[in-house]
């Protein structure tokens, strides 16, 4: 999903111009969803419940991205149109590499926001077989009256453990996009 969100916001960018401020305002009507009707589309399944994330991450990432593409100074783009480069090398060789640091950003969000997610996953999913890991800790921890925090307290430390790689992968990227420049040295 970030790669798209990438795409999007880059095209919305050379499209569309000053209309972007006003897309988030024309989309009040998602407050009238009946949620007892959701099964009948499918979600009851991991696929279902990805598509859901997905919907939700393309937003909210096209406009964190929209923020960081907002920061590059246009000139970049004229002045490899004025050498000759296409939009596509525009884009894959001075763009891509200038916003990396925000692609990091959204990809920690993305993986932690849906990793550690109950709530959707809670609605959604009916059948055990489809749980995902933080409703499966719930589930534990509620079945019986006889509560092992103990257990419970592992497995959320064995649930936390691919957020803390991913964040120490991407670190790097993250605190060097904060100090870099958009204009490479």
């Amino acid at each position: 999903p970030n790669l798209l969100a990438l795409v999007a916001v880059f095209l919305l960018l050379q499209q569309i111009g000053r209309m972007s401020e006003v897309i988030p305002q024309a989309l009040p009507f998602l407050a009238f969803i009946d949620w007892r009707f959701l099964n009948l589309f499918g979600l009851d399944s991991l696929g279902g419940l990805i598509l859901v994330y997905l919907g939700g991450a393309m937003g909210l990432n096209t406009w964190l991205m929209k923020g960081f593409f907002d920061s590059i100074p246009r000139e970049i783009d004229e002045s490899a149109m004025v050498d000759g480069a296409t939009h596509w090398q525009t884009y894959r060789l001075l763009i891509f590499p200038l916003v990396r640091p925000i692609l990091a950003v959204v990809a920690v969000l993305s993986f932690v926001g849906t990793f550690n997610e109950f709530v959707l996953a809670r609605l959604l999913l009916r059948t055990k077989e489809n749980w995902t890991l933080m409703v499966g800790l719930f589930e534990f921890i509620n079945a019986d009256f006889n509560r092992d925090w103990g257990k419970f307290a592992a497995g959320a430390l064995v649930a936390a453990t691919p957020v803390v790689i991913v964040y120490l992968l991407l670190q790097d990227q993250i605190v060097g996009g904060l100090t870099q420049g958009a204009v490479k040295g």
